[in-house]
């Protein structure tokens, strides 16, 4: 085993918290979306405003808004996050629904002003139920084909997780819950990764992007990026994303 392949099995290895990707500073850029998600959620949500933050990891990105914590509520899914949200932001006030099944079963109807979503699940109808009339959706979106070619070439049967989860289909289902469409947009932009570790470490963290990824298994491959990192200096991907500002109708 050469050194190469030592510091990639240690990149398997590393957990994440939350969802913190400060362990690839550096390592992995991404290009600027057309859109700033952070800019249209300060546009809507108010500080009297009830606000849910859906699948909010470690909260990380709901804390950035210093929202008043006694009108601020998250649902999630996964317990590691759940435990680091119990130690972290329910002392603070902030009201936690945990969400394994990502249905909303827990969170009161009508109750909330605004909802957001980054990179979270979309049960469209429970989202409906739990916003008050009047009441605005946001959600930025991790598209169907999101990194696909590098998913692919690690794996030659991946087929994305999730294929409707696309603008045309998630338009079509707010519509039909009874949203009327503020804002919709769609963009891929580029991502570039400058060292094999930084795709272990990423493939490792997203399984639903990398399924069954093992670095044992891939080892021919990651010796493959490799050479097209030393010859162009990067691996080049694409992320796929899409925005939505939705209201629920007054009736």
């Amino acid at each position: 085993m050469n050194q190469n392949e030592e510091a990639w099995i240690e990149e398997s290895h590393q957990a994440m918290h939350g969802w913190d990707f400060s362990h690839l500073k550096g390592r992995c850029e991404t290009a600027a979306l057309p859109w700033d998600y952070r800019d249209l959620v300060r546009q809507h949500l108010k500080p009297a405003d009830e606000w849910l933050d859906m699948d909010t990891g470690g909260g990380e990105l709901m804390s950035s808004f210093e929202h008043p914590v006694e009108k601020t509520s998250v649902t999630e899914g996964w317990q590691p996050n759940i435990d680091l949200l119990k130690r972290t932001r329910v002392p603070q006030g902030i009201t936690l629904y945990a969400d394994p099944e990502g249905q909303m079963a827990q969170v009161p109807s009508g109750h909330f002003e605004v909802v957001t979503n980054s990179h979270g699940g979309l049960p469209i109808a429970a989202i409906a139920r739990v916003l008050r009339p009047g009441g605005i959706f946001i959600s930025q979106q991790v598209g169907a084909t999101n990194n696909y070619s590098l998913s692919r070439f690690l794996n030659e049967k991946y087929a994305p997780a999730f294929p409707d989860n696309n603008l045309l289909q998630v338009l079509t289902q707010l519509q039909n819950d009874g949203f009327r469409i503020l804002k919709a947009d769609s963009s891929f932009v580029k991502m570039r990764f400058t060292d094999v570790g930084a795709i272990v470490y990423y493939a490792t963290v997203i399984p639903w992007e990398f399924p069954n990824f093992d670095v044992n298994r891939a080892m021919t491959k990651l010796h493959q990026l490799q050479d097209i990192i030393a010859s162009v200096g990067a691996i080049t991907t694409f992320e796929d994303r899409f925005i939505i500002v939705a209201k629920k109708d007054e009736d």
